[in-house]
């Protein structure tokens, strides 16, 4: 009997990723010293006090039967003081947040958990593709709303049509933005909440990148618009914020019964998090409340550096105002594949093309400074010699 996959998994995943990592592979094996400036995993360690409250937590014997699958009290009250403290927003541990491995987890199965095959929900376009990816698992049909440099990659809210919006149950953002770097203001997101009460829409707030933002600018959280629980949901991540993107812990907050439902499902998946990473989030959340830790810095810096090299060696990007991404327009006469490719196999640098994000990403690519100064330096200078 041959065995296949089934139709919704060919459906999956972004094939220009696939292209880039055998791409890789090749390079590499031909001797190159690649530089990897492709996907966005930190490449900082957390801070001191996150390891020794995990090295103390991995020690601890009773910490090793099931873990709850909405996360520990203690997790979630930590997570409502920090949201309180970092936007000044009061959530209810109890009802109105839910722990996840990883914000990709709850994304993932968001719509499994809200939609029905027929219903319909809004994403960016480009977008981080699990945004696609989840709505193939659940059956649901997606509108792309398209995001473009002469609206600063906000949507234009009026020219999403009327019958779109009368079968959507939600519609999901993400500022500060991968892969765009783009950042929304508290304008937009009044906007955006007055928008989904009108039209009985959910939102969904992708908040991954609120902590790595640049020049004094400080994202906000949605749930800072005034009756925005009454219509949304947030997920924050401290992956990007902590340096844990390998610890897989994350939460989900807002609207209690969105997050009641994503329990309900994730609680029929999985048991949750292991009660040591969530120990050490506790303790990433309350060394930023005592000591504002930040990582904001150390990217701040190579964005400076890096924007500079590359204005040097002839390419002109604006300095994005957050994130650890630059998304970049490329010189005329490529596309957004090929130019990715040449810079890989004749500088050996890695990039990841627009389009992987989506249609209206082709004419851009995505990079990722998660690398020492001194090998973005490296970087641009290869690039330079590239495009001369």
């Amino acid at each position: 009997m041959k065995i296949t996959g089934s139709k919704r998994l060919s459906q999956l995943g972004s094939a220009i990723f696939s292209e880039v990592a055998a791409w890789k592979r090749e390079v590499i094996n031909q001797g190159v010293d690649v530089i990897d400036l492709g996907i966005g995993s930190p490449d900082l360690p957390p801070s001191d006090a996150i390891l020794k409250a995990m090295v103390e937590a991995v020690s601890d014997t009773s910490l090793y039967g099931y873990p709850s699958s909405e996360g520990s009290l203690e997790f979630r009250q930590t997570a409502a003081h920090w949201y309180h403290h970092r936007f000044g927003v009061e959530l209810n541990p109890v009802k109105e947040i839910l722990t996840l491995m990883g914000s990709q987890d709850g994304l993932a199965h968001l719509a499994m958990a809200l939609c029905d095959p027929g219903d319909v929900v809004i994403v960016p376009d480009p977008g981080y593709p699990i945004y696609e990816a989840s709505l193939v698992l659940a059956g649901v049909e997606s509108y792309k709303v398209p995001l473009r440099s002469e609206n600063n990659y906000l949507p234009n809210l009026l020219e999403i049509p009327k019958e779109t919006l009368a079968r959507a149950k939600f519609m999901l953002l993400n500022y500060p933005s991968n892969p765009l770097s783009a950042v929304a203001d508290r304008a937009f997101f009044e906007e955006w909440v007055a928008f989904a009460k009108e039209h009985q829409l959910l939102l969904v707030h992708d908040l991954a990148y609120s902590e790595m933002a640049f020049d004094g600018y400080r994202p906000l959280s949605l749930l800072e618009v005034n009756g925005a629980k009454d219509v949304a949901v947030e997920f924050h991540s401290l992956s990007k914020s902590f340096s844990m993107a390998g610890c897989r812990i994350a939460f989900l907050v807002g609207n209690s019964e969105v997050v009641g439902a994503l329990q309900k499902l994730k609680s029929n998946i999985d048991y949750g998090v292991f009660q040591a990473i969530q120990r050490a989030g506790i303790a990433a959340m309350e060394e930023d409340m005592h000591n504002d830790h930040t990582v904001a810095i150390v990217y701040e810096r190579r964005r400076n550096a890096f924007i500079a090299a590359l204005h040097d060696a002839g390419w002109e990007i604006a300095p994005p105002k957050a994130t650890m991404f630059i998304w970049a327009r490329i010189p005329e006469g490529w596309t957004s594949r090929q130019i990715s490719r040449e810079i890989l196999y004749n500088a050996g640098v890695v990039i990841i093309p627009g389009d992987a994000f989506g249609a209206e990403g082709e004419g851009y690519v995505r990079i990722a400074m998660v690398q020492e100064e001194a090998r973005l330096l490296e970087a641009a200078k290869r690039i330079g010699a590239f495009l001369s």
